[in-house]
């Protein structure tokens, strides 16, 4: 019996036997996701059988949401055995298939004050993002996208300047208030725009404990859309406002961008890893706009510009 069969089985012994499947979505991962259809109703099938070992954080981070008056999809049905889910279906309709200039302004509001919900969201036992962990994800960028994707030898003084940069990125990322519950992927594609006008937030099973401005600057300085510099630094501040940070516009805005900047580095990597190892190569797409952000923050501070000037050069 295939994995499919094995799903079917599971599905007929639920109260959604008589729903009819059909493909959703997959994500990044190896999970896959399905929806089960009768007349007007439909909820979502999670099928995470070939990652086990994420079902449990799933589970436990759709409590803490759910806990803290997030938008998370309710679980109907589970089977951890086997790793299935039958979940509360947000739509088919990501924050990404709306957002435009006349209206981005609002949704990311909206969006903002969901992360202010997730940070009140118990972060006990979640994993720190630590200054180890912060580097452990930026070197991907070295390996996978500049030697492997690239193709580029590093000389010495070249590994030496990234070293050092990467350091001071993530002393500033560490000088912010820290120990927030932190989604690590909040952007507009895992943002669901509900049939009730509401914010679904979904694929967060890999939260953690962390910085401050993370969930901001990746909806903000979103991976697949971009919007002005002005606009994106007033919405900045209105989450710092909301929050009642007592911090300068200045102070605030560098935490802001060196945060983006630790997570555009390590998103160059990531998705050049998807692309050699995984053979998923629809985000090779993306890698342009990363790389703008990157290397347009970079050229912004002192601690950073030589490495803008580095990406410049192997990148032109």
């Amino acid at each position: 019996m295939d994995k499919l069969d094995t799903l079917v089985s599971w599905i007929k012994t639920t109260p959604y036997v008589d729903f009819t499947l059909s493909i959703a979505s997959a994500d990044a991962s190896f999970r896959k996701y399905y929806r089960l259809t009768k007349t007007s109703k439909t909820v979502i099938v999670m099928d995470s059988s070939l990652e086990l070992a994420s079902l449990s954080p799933f589970l436990d981070v759709t409590q803490r949401l759910l806990n803290a008056g997030v938008k998370a999809p309710h679980i109907l049905e589970r089977n951890e055995k086997d790793g299935y889910l039958i979940l509360e279906d947000f739509g088919n309709v990501p924050l990404l298939d709306v957002l435009e200039s006349s209206n981005f302004k609002e949704h990311y509001k909206n969006s903002i004050n969901e992360i202010l919900k997730m940070q009140d969201a118990d972060t006990a036992n979640l994993p720190l993002y630590d200054k180890a962990f912060l580097h452990f994800e930026m070197d991907l960028m070295k390996e996978w996208y500049l030697e492997k994707k690239l193709s580029y030898s590093l000389t010495t003084q070249e590994n030496g300047l990234i070293s050092s940069t990467l350091n001071a990125i993530s002393d500033v990322v560490l000088q912010q208030p820290q120990e927030v519950f932190v989604h690590r992927d909040f952007h507009s594609r895992n943002i669901m725009l509900t049939p009730q006008n509401g914010i679904g937030v979904i694929d967060y099973q890999d939260a953690m404990s962390g910085s401050i401005t993370y969930d901001l600057v990746s909806l903000l300085k979103d991976c697949y859309i971009a919007f002005d510099r002005a606009d994106i630094e007033e919405l900045a501040l209105y989450f710092r406002d909301k929050k009642a940070l007592d911090v300068s516009d200045t102070v605030f805005l560098k935490w802001f961008d060196l945060m983006g900047l630790q997570r555009h580095i390590k998103v160059l990597g990531v998705f050049s890893r998807l692309h050699l190892r995984d053979k998923k190569d629809g985000y090779l797409k993306d890698i342009p706009l990363v790389l703008k952000y990157t290397i347009e923050t970079a050229l912004r501070y002192d601690e950073t510009k030589e490495f803008a000037f580095l990406l410049q050069s192997i990148t032109k």
